[in-house]
């Protein structure tokens, strides 16, 4: 798929853009299956509330067309929106009314293995904390370099996916996952007032919860808590649920509400 830049086909983007200088913008990472794109009033809810918190125009009835469209064409496989806040001049100080750019990315099914699902994964514990700011606190913005960096730590087969803290050594999710622990049947996620980002499928997953009165929880999370958990999975927009079975010297059974929520993603990820 060639990539749209404004609704229109390019292999290039211009230098005063403000996403390239700054990292000034916002992203969605869409699962598309069989043309269309999956959780796409999420993806949007959660676009619009970050251009209203960064300040960026956009229209968003315009971009679901474009997406539609693009999936459309696309098929099946993972859909990029990048959307920027434009061209700007040197300095800081955003121009209020210049548009915002929306790019569209398109790419082949991710090839993750099927182990990862039916067996578990292993967390690595990466020594990247996660910074404090609230003002940024659950947005998918650009600035993603501490999960640069946290995915740098390892290398090895071993480890799917990795565990990051905030600096005060808080439970806050992976590198590009949200992480839920199960403990005496209460279904936990971790409170990211602080820092971290509001995933979709952490989003549906606790909606879904709701709705086979399972109770839940959003809250602070230690390492010392962690370890009492009887069930711990991580989750995302584009593979769904992966049990946990081991961090550092912790490991865990995948137990049946893991299951449960697992089968429920994957529908929603095949329909």
């Amino acid at each position: 798929m060639d990539c749209w830049v404004d609704g229109q086909p390019a292999d290039s983007l211009s230098l005063k853009d403000r996403g390239l200088a700054y990292g000034d913008g916002l992203f969605e990472t869409i699962a598309v299956h069989g043309g269309q794109p999956i959780l796409l009033g999420r993806h949007l809810a959660r676009l619009a509330d970050g251009c209203t918190r960064l300040a960026i125009a956009a229209d968003i009835e315009l971009i679901r067309a474009e997406l539609l469209c693009y999936a459309a064409a696309m098929g099946t496989g993972v859909l990029k929106l990048i959307l920027t806040r434009g061209d700007g001049l040197r300095g800081y100080a955003p121009d209020p009314a210049a548009p915002g750019r929306r790019i569209l990315q398109g790419n082949p099914p991710a090839a993750y293995p099927a182990v990862h699902g039916e067996a578990g994964i292993r967390l690595f514990p990466c020594n990247t904390r996660l910074s404090r700011q609230p003002l940024l606190a659950g947005l998918k913005h650009l600035n993603r370099l501490e999960q640069v960096l946290a995915r740098a730590e390892w290398k090895d087969d071993e480890h799917a996916e990795g565990l990051m803290l905030d600096q005060a050594g808080r439970v806050i999710e992976g590198v590009f996952s949200n992480l839920f622990l199960v403990r005496d049947g209460v279904l936990i996620t971790p409170d990211l007032k602080r820092c971290g980002v509001a995933g979709v499928m952490r989003s549906e997953i606790l909606f879904q919860a709701e709705s086979l009165a399972i109770p839940s929880q959003i809250a602070d999370i230690s390492l010392e808590q962690l370890q009492w958990a009887d069930e711990v999975f991580v989750c995302n927009s584009v593979y769904g649920v992966w049990p946990v079975r081991a961090y550092a010297a912790l490991s865990w059974p995948v137990g049946p509400l893991t299951r449960k929520l697992q089968t429920i993603a994957r529908a929603l990820l095949d329909a």
